[in-house]
């Protein structure tokens, strides 16, 4: 733990931190890890070391969109934020796909996965359809996989209806339960060419599996993706975070506003980032619209659903 002195006397206070230090309130909440005390003209600061250089860099900023703007709110104090946060790093290709494809974080908060999932063993990716949290990840998967930094890949949903009862399908159970699966093939078929898909899949090397064939297993030296989240019950959630052994990653990705269980208050998502939110080896990356990186339309179908608050 360190100590800095920021000195404060270049702003106006009462501009800079808001009304009842408001803005002041949403930049400690941004760096959770950090103590911050204000006294006449000076800040102190306390944190781990790491966090404190990065608040000193972002303060910095803010400071800078305070004095371009003459006001501070909170949309301009997470401008600062994202820019902040992103470095030349992570701007670089993360994997290439098939005929070449460059594969690259896009958006900013996609490329904050990207840097938190180096600096953390787990990360909660919350956003809407569309934002790609699941893609960035598989493609952050495939990654490590092939910088040999795990030894597998493990890809999991809760096998729950999206308002349809797929129990009458004719087939085995792998027949039954490829449709709540096949966004995780459609993205790993961009990022390995068929042969090599097959070649992991037939040992292993990549396992797509249902939710609930998790339990009781120790998931150590690789990547496990938990999709859909917002599906997975409190109970399971808990599960599969559980499974975590060493020298491994995860990432749980989901979107609060399509919650499939019967009662949506069992969902496990949010419960499970509230209460871990204080953990500071788990990264919490919240997407947004300007994230949705599909067709523009989906972005202003997004907005609309969120203006009505509907209950989904």
């Amino acid at each position: 733990m360190i100590e800095k002195i920021i000195n404060i006397d270049d702003i106006n206070q009462i501009e800079f931190f808001g009304i009842n230090e408001k803005n002041l309130d949403f930049i400690n909440m941004l760096f959770p890890n950090i103590m911050i005390v204000v006294r006449g003209q000076k800040m102190k600061i306390k944190g781990e070391n790491e966090e404190v250089e990065r608040f000193n860099k972002f303060f910095d900023k803010v400071k800078v969109v305070y004095k371009d703007n003459n006001i501070l709110n909170e949309k301009l104090i997470m401008k600062a934020f994202n820019e902040d946060v992103v470095d030349k790093r992570d701007s670089e290709v993360l994997v290439y796909g098939n005929n070449g494809l460059a594969i690259k974080a896009r958006t900013k908060n996609q490329q904050r996965m990207v840097k938190e999932i180096e600096r953390k063993d787990m990360l909660f990716a919350i956003g809407p359809a569309g934002s790609g949290k699941t893609y960035t990840a598989v493609a952050l998967a495939v990654k490590y996989l092939k910088e040999k930094r795990v030894k597998k890949i493990i890809l999991t949903r809760p096998a729950v209806e999206a308002g349809e009862n797929l129990g009458f399908l004719p087939g085995d159970l792998k027949d039954k339960l490829d449709p709540y699966l096949q966004p995780l093939y459609d993205a790993l078929r961009d990022m390995l060419s068929q042969s090599k898909l097959d070649y992991y899949l037939e040992n292993h090397i990549i396992e797509i599996a249902p939710l609930a064939f998790m339990r009781g297993r120790t998931l150590e030296n690789s990547f496990a993706i938990l999709d859909e989240a917002q599906n997975a019950t409190k109970s399971q959630l808990k599960m599969f975070i559980t499974r975590m052994g060493n020298c491994s990653k995860f990432i749980i990705a989901g979107d609060k506003t399509q919650i499939d269980l019967p009662n949506k208050t069992q969902s496990g998502l949010v419960y499970s980032v509230n209460l871990l939110k204080d953990i500071k080896d788990i990264a919490i990356v919240w997407l947004n619209g300007e994230d949705i990186v599909r067709n523009p339309l989906v972005t202003k179908i997004v907005e609309k659903y969120e203006q009505e608050k509907m209950d989904y």
